[in-house]
């Protein structure tokens, strides 16, 4: 069936890009299969990661269907378009339909997006991944596809107003190799191992970025332990 709006919504945000003057750095774009299933999964510190994480996939001529959560697809404005570019919807309460659908897309030939993170996370920093992403790609037979966003969050994040003002602002985007999942393994091994490749290309992402705080008011972008104010990651829980 033919796209009839994904790329005019590409299109556009390619339009945004330009008139916002973001300069783009991105490295591994060789990784994304060319043809075939596959499972992307991004670290998640902006409400427009989806954008970014699908243009990562653009120089292999790839579509990404998100999951994201239903509401998004509710709204009378972005619920038309999420339907038409075929996202798939997550209603948290009855994920095994979400979960179906994706696998559905996978086994069809498409690159599914998923952020095991589930929410932005405030500190910048990786939260615990949910095993999804892994269960996904296991069930499907298809590979990970591992990316880490940087300087998104810049942009527009959670607790700050949306800032489309800043020019010459750096966005960087690392893609690692694609990852085989192994139904023999444990989707918590998988995912462990998916979790640490994802740190290993933001912690990449984070020392090739070319931007510095320009003061003590604008480092919360920047992680605690990297000297910025944005919160500490919560101390995991004892057993």
């Amino acid at each position: 069936m033919a796209e009839l709006v994904y790329p005019p919504v590409i299109a556009a945000a390619r339009t945004m890009f330009k008139a916002l003057d973001l300069r783009f750095d991105i490295a591994g774009s060789e990784h994304v299969p060319r043809r075939g299933g596959a499972v992307l999964v991004s670290n998640h510190i902006g409400y427009l990661d989806f954008v970014f994480a699908g243009f990562a996939a653009r120089p292999a001529k790839r579509l990404v269907r998100f999951m994201a959560k239903e509401s998004v697809f509710r709204h009378r404005v972005s619920g038309p378009l999420m339907r038409a570019m075929k996202h798939i919807p997550v209603d948290r309460a009855q994920g095994e339909h979400a979960f179906d659908h994706a696998l559905k897309s996978l086994r069809s030939g498409e690159i599914v997006g998923v952020f095991p993170e589930a929410t932005i996370s405030p500190s910048f920093t990786l939260k615990k991944f949910k095993s999804g992403a892994a269960r996904m790609a296991q069930q499907a037979g298809v590979p990970l596809l591992p990316v880490a966003l940087w300087g998104t969050q810049r942009l527009w994040t959670k607790g700050r107003k949306r800032d489309f003002s800043r020019s010459h602002l750096p966005i960087t985007i690392r893609i690692g190799a694609p990852m085989e999942a192994d139904p023999a393994e444990s989707a918590a091994s998988v995912t462990e191992r998916l979790r640490e490749r994802v740190q290993e290309l933001l912690e990449a992402a984070q020392q090739a970025y070319p931007a510095k705080p320009k003061g003590p008011e604008d480092s919360w972008w920047l992680p605690a332990h990297l000297g910025g104010t944005a919160p500490a990651p919560p101390t995991p829980k004892t057993p």
